[in-house]
Protein backbone atom coordinates (compact mmCIF):
# COMPACT_ATOMS: atom_id res chain seq x y z
CA UNK A 1 0.00 0.00 0.00
CA UNK A 2 1.50 3.58 -0.59
CA UNK A 3 1.32 5.62 2.19
CA UNK A 4 1.85 9.44 2.46
CA UNK A 5 2.88 10.53 5.62
CA UNK A 6 2.50 14.20 7.18
CA UNK A 7 4.01 15.15 9.84
CA UNK A 8 7.37 13.35 10.49
CA UNK A 9 7.73 13.91 14.19
CA UNK A 10 8.09 11.26 16.72
CA UNK A 11 4.75 9.88 15.34
CA UNK A 12 4.83 10.01 12.10
CA UNK A 13 8.33 9.19 12.59
CA UNK A 14 7.43 5.75 14.05
CA UNK A 15 4.69 5.10 12.19
CA UNK A 16 6.84 5.08 8.61
CA UNK A 17 9.18 2.57 9.90
CA UNK A 18 6.85 0.78 11.13
CA UNK A 19 4.97 0.19 8.24
CA UNK A 20 8.08 0.70 6.07
CA UNK A 21 9.23 -2.72 7.91
CA UNK A 22 5.65 -4.47 7.28
CA UNK A 23 6.53 -3.79 3.28
CA UNK A 24 4.01 -0.50 2.61
CA UNK A 25 5.55 2.22 0.34
CA UNK A 26 5.98 5.47 2.03
CA UNK A 27 6.29 8.85 0.97
CA UNK A 28 7.66 11.25 3.27
CA UNK A 29 5.40 14.32 2.62
CA UNK A 30 7.48 17.33 3.62
CA UNK A 31 8.00 20.94 3.12
CA UNK A 32 11.38 20.92 2.90
CA UNK A 33 13.14 18.31 0.99
CA UNK A 34 16.37 18.82 2.30
CA UNK A 35 15.87 19.02 5.38
CA UNK A 36 18.67 16.34 7.52
CA UNK A 37 16.13 14.67 9.84
CA UNK A 38 13.55 13.47 6.74
CA UNK A 39 16.64 12.21 4.95
CA UNK A 40 17.79 10.43 8.47
CA UNK A 41 14.21 8.80 8.25
CA UNK A 42 14.03 7.88 4.67
CA UNK A 43 17.85 6.52 4.89
CA UNK A 44 16.26 3.66 7.72
CA UNK A 45 14.91 1.73 5.06
CA UNK A 46 14.18 1.44 1.38
CA UNK A 47 10.83 1.73 1.24
CA UNK A 48 10.76 4.95 2.14
CA UNK A 49 10.82 8.29 0.11
CA UNK A 50 10.74 11.93 0.36
CA UNK A 51 8.47 14.13 -1.72
CA UNK A 52 6.75 17.43 -1.32
CA UNK A 53 3.09 17.83 0.50
CA UNK A 54 1.08 17.85 -2.68
CA UNK A 55 3.23 14.98 -4.78
CA UNK A 56 3.12 12.41 -2.07
CA UNK A 57 -0.77 12.85 -1.00
CA UNK A 58 -1.51 12.50 -4.68
CA UNK A 59 0.27 9.75 -5.34
CA UNK A 60 -0.69 7.69 -2.38
CA UNK A 61 -3.44 5.81 -1.13
CA UNK A 62 -3.69 6.56 2.40
CA UNK A 63 -2.44 9.73 4.12
CA UNK A 64 -1.99 9.73 7.45
CA UNK A 65 -1.84 13.34 9.58
CA UNK A 66 0.66 13.69 12.57
CA UNK A 67 1.84 17.43 12.35
CA UNK A 68 0.67 19.92 15.10
CA UNK A 69 -2.96 20.92 14.99
CA UNK A 70 -2.04 24.64 14.06
CA UNK A 71 -0.76 23.45 10.82
CA UNK A 72 -3.81 21.86 9.96
CA UNK A 73 -5.48 24.53 7.29
CA UNK A 74 -1.95 24.46 5.74
CA UNK A 75 -1.68 20.74 4.82
CA UNK A 76 -5.55 21.04 3.88
CA UNK A 77 -4.77 23.05 1.05
CA UNK A 78 -1.47 21.59 -0.03
CA UNK A 79 -3.02 18.05 -0.30
CA UNK A 80 -5.16 18.86 -3.31
CA UNK A 81 -8.03 16.84 -4.27
CA UNK A 82 -8.62 13.83 -2.15
CA UNK A 83 -11.71 12.64 -2.58
CA UNK A 84 -10.55 9.24 -3.25
CA UNK A 85 -8.07 8.93 -0.70
CA UNK A 86 -8.42 7.41 2.84
CA UNK A 87 -7.18 10.20 5.74
CA UNK A 88 -6.29 9.43 8.81
CA UNK A 89 -5.99 11.86 11.44
CA UNK A 90 -3.08 11.17 13.87
CA UNK A 91 -3.47 14.17 15.78
CA UNK A 92 -4.92 15.24 19.08
CA UNK A 93 -5.84 18.68 19.78
CA UNK A 94 -4.48 18.99 23.55
CA UNK A 95 -3.36 22.66 23.98
CA UNK A 96 -3.43 23.66 20.51
CA UNK A 97 -6.57 23.55 17.88
CA UNK A 98 -6.96 24.27 14.30
CA UNK A 99 -8.82 27.51 14.52
CA UNK A 100 -12.42 28.11 14.95
CA UNK A 101 -12.20 23.79 15.01
CA UNK A 102 -12.21 22.55 18.25
CA UNK A 103 -10.64 19.08 17.02
CA UNK A 104 -8.37 18.45 13.78
CA UNK A 105 -10.85 15.84 12.74
CA UNK A 106 -13.55 18.45 12.14
CA UNK A 107 -11.25 20.42 10.66
CA UNK A 108 -10.14 18.06 7.88
CA UNK A 109 -13.80 17.70 7.02
CA UNK A 110 -14.46 21.37 6.35
CA UNK A 111 -11.19 21.63 4.65
CA UNK A 112 -10.77 18.79 2.24
CA UNK A 113 -12.96 17.30 -0.10
CA UNK A 114 -12.15 13.45 1.76
CA UNK A 115 -14.92 11.42 1.80
CA UNK A 116 -13.21 9.04 4.18
CA UNK A 117 -11.62 10.31 7.40
CA UNK A 118 -10.58 7.91 10.32
CA UNK A 119 -8.96 9.29 13.98
CA UNK A 120 -6.76 6.92 14.77
CA UNK A 121 -3.09 5.71 15.81
CA UNK A 122 -3.76 9.11 18.41
CA UNK A 123 -4.03 7.19 21.84
CA UNK A 124 -1.02 6.21 22.54
CA UNK A 125 2.89 7.48 22.46
CA UNK A 126 5.02 6.76 19.71
CA UNK A 127 7.31 4.33 21.94
CA UNK A 128 4.12 1.97 21.61
CA UNK A 129 3.99 2.33 18.07
CA UNK A 130 7.38 1.32 17.51
CA UNK A 131 6.88 -1.55 20.07
CA UNK A 132 3.46 -2.29 19.92
CA UNK A 133 3.97 -5.82 21.98
CA UNK A 134 4.53 -6.45 25.60
CA UNK A 135 6.03 -9.54 26.75
CA UNK A 136 4.66 -11.16 24.18
CA UNK A 137 1.67 -9.92 23.99
CA UNK A 138 0.16 -7.27 21.36
CA UNK A 139 -1.35 -4.01 23.24
CA UNK A 140 -4.65 -2.17 21.15
CA UNK A 141 -5.18 0.48 19.08
CA UNK A 142 -8.21 2.45 18.81
CA UNK A 143 -10.37 4.44 15.97
CA UNK A 144 -13.17 6.37 15.37
CA UNK A 145 -15.15 7.85 11.78
CA UNK A 146 -18.33 7.41 9.95
CA UNK A 147 -16.18 5.20 6.84
CA UNK A 148 -15.96 1.72 7.74
CA UNK A 149 -13.93 1.58 4.37
CA UNK A 150 -11.31 3.86 6.05
CA UNK A 151 -11.21 2.05 9.43
CA UNK A 152 -11.48 -1.08 7.58
CA UNK A 153 -7.69 0.21 6.19
CA UNK A 154 -6.55 1.61 9.37
CA UNK A 155 -7.37 -1.67 11.79
CA UNK A 156 -5.43 -3.39 9.06
CA UNK A 157 -2.59 -1.17 9.23
CA UNK A 158 -2.26 -1.33 13.27
CA UNK A 159 -2.66 -5.11 12.57
CA UNK A 160 0.31 -4.70 10.61
CA UNK A 161 2.73 -2.77 13.13
CA UNK A 162 1.96 -5.75 15.08
CA UNK A 163 -1.13 -4.45 17.49
CA UNK A 164 -3.01 -7.23 18.68
CA UNK A 165 -6.75 -5.27 17.58
CA UNK A 166 -7.93 -2.22 16.88
CA UNK A 167 -11.36 -1.12 18.48
CA UNK A 168 -13.98 0.67 16.76
CA UNK A 169 -15.22 3.82 18.77
CA UNK A 170 -18.12 4.82 17.01
CA UNK A 171 -18.57 7.20 14.09
CA UNK A 172 -17.81 10.95 13.70
CA UNK A 173 -19.64 11.91 17.21
CA UNK A 174 -16.64 9.76 18.72
CA UNK A 175 -14.06 11.21 17.78
CA UNK A 176 -13.68 13.64 20.62
CA UNK A 177 -14.23 10.47 22.83
CA UNK A 178 -11.14 9.26 21.36
CA UNK A 179 -8.93 12.17 21.80
CA UNK A 180 -9.89 12.42 25.49
CA UNK A 181 -8.95 8.61 25.74
CA UNK A 182 -5.36 9.78 24.53
CA UNK A 183 -5.41 12.23 27.00
CA UNK A 184 -6.17 9.88 29.55
CA UNK A 185 -2.95 7.49 28.37
CA UNK A 186 -1.22 11.09 28.55
CA UNK A 187 -2.21 11.73 31.98
CA UNK A 188 -1.53 8.53 33.43
CA UNK A 189 1.90 7.85 31.56
CA UNK A 190 3.51 11.53 31.90
CA UNK A 191 0.80 13.65 34.66
CA UNK A 192 0.92 11.05 37.07
CA UNK A 193 4.17 9.73 36.60
CA UNK A 194 3.61 6.27 35.44
CA UNK A 195 6.14 5.98 32.63
CA UNK A 196 5.89 6.45 28.66
CA UNK A 197 6.23 2.34 28.68
CA UNK A 198 2.32 1.97 29.38
CA UNK A 199 -0.28 1.01 27.08
CA UNK A 200 -4.15 0.01 27.25
CA UNK A 201 -5.22 -3.70 26.79
CA UNK A 202 -8.70 -4.94 26.11
CA UNK A 203 -9.46 -7.91 28.20
CA UNK A 204 -13.00 -10.52 27.49
CA UNK A 205 -13.96 -13.04 30.08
Amino acid sequence: MKIAIIGTGNVGGSLTKGWAKAGHEILLGVRDLEDDKVKELADFHENISIHSVREASQKAEVILLAAIPQATKEIADSIGDVSEKILIDAMNSIGKKPEPYAHTFDALKAWTNAKAIVKCFNSTGFENMLKPVYDGTGIDMFMAGNSEKGKKIAKQLALDLGFSDCYDFGGDDKVQLLEQFALAWINLAIMQGQGRGIAFKVLKR
